[in-house]
């Protein structure tokens, strides 16, 4: 910058006035236009916030409301199966009681040397065959049945499967009476297993005093009383459920009769813990007219091909994680629901029995199979348990369940997530 001849710089010239105050005219309008975008910023995130709250109490409005019908879904479920039991009890055919005491028993042993004729008095007397209600002509098939010996292509019209049991006990073959009356007159009361879909000692467990009080089979306390009484006569088949389905009974039926003769040609389901689209989708064509009941098949041959009869129950899974089931002599969904609720064994990895124990509290029925008790309805009880995040989060990403009433950690399930 040139100096003047004192060696002095002269000072810059000063804008001029109106240049200035214009200069600090526009430096206060961007000032304001800053402010006021930033008023705008702040209005926007409340909006945004304001949203975002709005939003979020409607999903959990919604949330609450779908979990209050799921809940409502269930009470209204388990009030039917009650009802139907009810109802079912009204109708049913009352049977002569029998008290089938030690001269009782003798008379069955002695019967049974006397050739066909007295076999056919044993069933007779027992009340298992099911027959046409003329009592002359229903005591020539039974004694027909009985010259046929053990055939295991032979089968009385009783809940009996005769091939079953000629294979799961082969001393039968030898004892010169037919299968049935075997049963009758000493299997029943060692234990023995009429049929893949009676099991024993599940049943005498819930009726062990009027058992003993009647001296009856489990057979024929089955069908002389205790199908009136709603008695399930396996942990597969729950006759409340299987009547709250919708089956009309005649008055000298039984549920379970029922479902193996047509209700399973309906595909009805004979328990909480069986569905039967989900197994027959896994056997395929093993299943169908030719097979039988979805059920008897599971029973007799399909979970020893590793089938499950359930989403939540995982039978591979099961056998390898518990290997004492091998030595059970039963399937691994009978041995599991044998088992007591407080062992928490778990049915596949999708059920954690000890964490729905705890998140279901006091509320729990006593002695209910945990997994069925979620089924029935604790899954809407046990408000924190589910895949991940509360019942009532999870409806509202599948607001379908409220009206399907399937379960949360069955829809998890069912879409095979890792």
């Amino acid at each position: 910058m040139a100096r003047n001849r004192r060696g002095v710089t002269p000072a810059a010239a000063s804008p001029p006035p109106d240049a200035a105050a214009a200069i600090l005219a526009e430096r206060g309008r961007t000032l304001e236009r800053v402010q006021a975008l930033a008023r705008e910023h702040a209005g926007l995130r409340r909006v945004a916030h304001d949203a975002q709250l709005r939003e979020a109490l409607t999903r959990t409005e919604l949330g609450l409301a779908l979990f209050e019908a799921a809940a409502g879904r269930a009470e209204a479920e388990a009030r039917l199966r009650t009802q139907a039991l009810a109802a079912w009890r009204r109708t049913a055919k009352v049977r002569p009681p029998r008290r089938h005491n030690r001269p009782s028993k003798a008379v069955d042993r002695f019967l049974a040397r006397l050739g066909s004729l007295g076999q056919a008095l044993v069933i007779a007397r027992s009340g298992v065959w099911r027959g046409e209600g003329r009592p002359l002509h229903d005591l020539r098939h039974m004694a027909a049945y009985a010259r046929r010996g053990a055939r295991s292509d032979v089968a009385p019209p009783a809940l009996f499967g005769q091939a079953a049991y000629l294979s799961a006990y082969p001393d039968v073959a030898a004892a010169r009476v037919s299968p049935l009356v075997h049963y009758l007159v000493r299997g029943g009361f060692e234990g023995r297993a009429p049929a893949s879909f009676f099991q024993p000692a599940w049943y005498a467990a819930r009726h062990a005093h009027a058992l003993a009080a009647t001296g009856l089979s489990p057979l024929e306390h089955y069908v002389r009383m205790g199908a009136r009484e709603g008695a399930s006569p396996h942990p597969l088949f729950d006759v409340g459920h299987y009547l709250a389905q919708g089956v009309e009974l005649a008055p000298d039926d039984d549920p379970l009769s029922h479902y193996l003769r047509e209700g399973w040609t309906q595909g009805l389901s004979p328990g909480p813990l069986f569905d039967a689209a989900w197994y027959a989708a896994q056997v395929g064509s093993q299943v169908g007219s030719e097979t039988g009941p979805p059920l008897l098949h599971y029973l007799d041959q399909g979970w020893r091909d590793g089938a499950s009869p359930h989403p939540l129950f995982d039978a591979r899974w099961y056998r390898e994680t518990y290997p004492d089931v091998g030595d059970a002599g039963v399937d691994p969904l009978t041995h599991y629901l044998m088992e007591p609720p407080e062992h928490f064994r778990r049915p596949g990895p999708w059920f954690d029995a000890e964490a729905y124990w705890t998140a279901r509290g006091e509320d729990r029925p006593a002695g209910l199979n945990l997994l069925v008790d979620y089924l029935l309805g604790g899954a809407w009880a046990a408000r924190d348990f589910g895949p991940g995040s509360s019942a009532a989060v999870y409806l509202t990403r599948e607001p379908e369940l409220a009206r399907t009433g399937v379960t949360p950690l069955e829809h998890w399930a069912r879409q095979g997530r890792p």
